[in-house]
């Protein structure tokens, strides 16, 4: 389940990443109908996997102070996502850097099973 969910993790980086160099160069072909879709997808999945390893792992039965930090900090990496994706030059990559901050800090808190909370 980990190495499902890990798979879940990279490809939704590279995926937000590849959307964002594609808004900047080819930004038409952002039109295409799997590319608005595909991100969706790979989040959904992204997401059950990790809430199933939570049960899977029985994480709720300890301190789980990170997982709660972990989800805070993933909703502001979607909101900066979103303004990411909407925005326009400096502020486009200033916002873009700020979400791969909370994906750093994702990454580090899951590692370290220490959150903010």
């Amino acid at each position: 389940m980990k190495s499902i969910h890990l798979f879940f993790v990279v490809l939704s980086f590279v995926s937000f990443s590849g959307r964002m160099g594609l808004s900047q160069f080819k930004s038409e072909w952002l039109q295409q109908k799997w590319l608005k879709i595909a991100p969706h997808i790979i989040d959904t999945c992204l997401l059950l996997s990790g809430v199933a390893l939570v049960f899977y792992g029985q994480w709720l039965d300890k301190e789980y102070g990170w997982i709660i930090s972990k989800l805070i900090i993933l909703t502001v990496y979607v909101i900066l996502g979103i303004i990411a994706m909407r925005s326009q030059g400096a502020k486009r990559w200033l916002v873009f850097l700020a979400a791969i901050a909370c994906y750093i800090s994702i990454f580090v808190i899951a590692i370290t099973k220490h959150g903010f909370i």
